[in-house]
């Protein structure tokens, strides 16, 4: 897997909306913080201030803003603004020759897995992290200094996070991928599908009903995934509903828990990463070392 080089201050980077449409103003603060904290050069790009529907534009303009960041070798990092819905939709068009050629980060979560997956499959770390829409949120700080660090080089050797009783010990080495649940479901047979043979996987969602991470969660089972993996971490699923007319019976984690009881491998809940205030940066593609113990569980980063 290649690593992109850390930035430095005056560094290019670029700022793209290729899923769902947000209101401009509300980057405002993420903008200032990339320029002036970070002291970054900052490409906007035209999705930024786009509408079509739902969109940030259309899927060709959304595209293109991303191809235009990919092929431009000045540009060490492209930042998502937001998530929503919208990246699924371009992924095929994408062509990545530019960013293997000059490699760069791409930051981003939630709707954005799908273009992480797309870069795990070309063997390209990237980052799994808070987006600048977010940034000028004071409750979010730990996250954005997270991101800020693994960024700059200045790289965690280790997350570590307290025992959680559907936690199931063990030790696995691995790269980590995943991302959103619901993403990395709907790529099953896709150019953006993931071979998670080996590899430590991890998920997060949100506003899905229990119904349907059941049917995702089975949905891997059945596919053979569940039983290739070399350990699985669970981070945040927020805001998950019951159906009005049938009651599950069982929260999210249990689910989860029940389906991966067949296997032997560890598991860690409650990681924090998702759509919660504490969502810590994650390097998606880079080979981690996942220890779970009685008293904590440890995500290593084999600096």
């Amino acid at each position: 897997m290649i690593l992109p080089p850390f930035l430095s201050p005056g560094d290019t980077v670029g700022v793209v909306a290729p899923a769902s449409w947000f209101p401009y103003s509300e980057l405002a603060e993420g903008l200032r913080i990339l320029r002036e904290d970070w002291r970054l050069n900052v490409i906007e790009g035209a999705s930024l201030q786009a509408i079509d529907g739902p969109f940030a534009g259309s899927d060709d303009l959304r595209r293109n803003d991303l191809q235009q960041l990919f092929d431009n070798p000045s540009v060490r990092a492209i930042f998502a603004a937001r998530g929503g819905y919208g990246c699924y939709r371009i992924a095929d068009g994408l062509d990545l020759s530019g960013l293997l050629a000059n490699p760069k980060w791409l930051v981003g979560f939630s709707d954005v897995t799908v273009l992480l997956s797309l870069l795990t499959n070309r063997g390209v770390i990237s980052l799994h992290g808070l987006m600048p829409r977010q940034f000028g949120d004071p409750n979010r700080a730990e996250s954005l200094e997270s991101l800020r660090q693994w960024l700059f080089g200045n790289c965690p050797a280790y997350y570590e996070t307290p025992a959680h009783p559907l936690n199931r010990q063990g030790q696995a080495s691995g790269p980590l991928v995943g991302g959103n649940l619901t993403m990395l479901t709907n790529s099953f047979c896709t150019p953006t599908d993931l071979n998670v043979s080996g590899k430590i996987l991890f998920i997060e969602d949100i506003d899905e009903t229990l119904f349907s991470l059941d049917r995702m969660m089975t949905q891997f089972q059945r596919s053979g995934r569940l039983a290739e993996l070399a350990g699985l971490v669970v981070g945040q699923f927020t805001d998950m509903r019951a159906n009005l007319s049938l009651s599950f019976g069982k929260g999210a984690y249990e689910i989860i828990a029940d389906t991966v009881a067949a296997y032997d491998y560890p598991v860690l809940f409650d990681f924090p990463a998702g759509h919660v205030d504490y969502n810590l940066a994650l390097p998606i593609g880079k080979t981690v070392q996942l220890m779970v113990q009685p008293e904590s569980a440890v995500l290593h980063f084999n600096l």
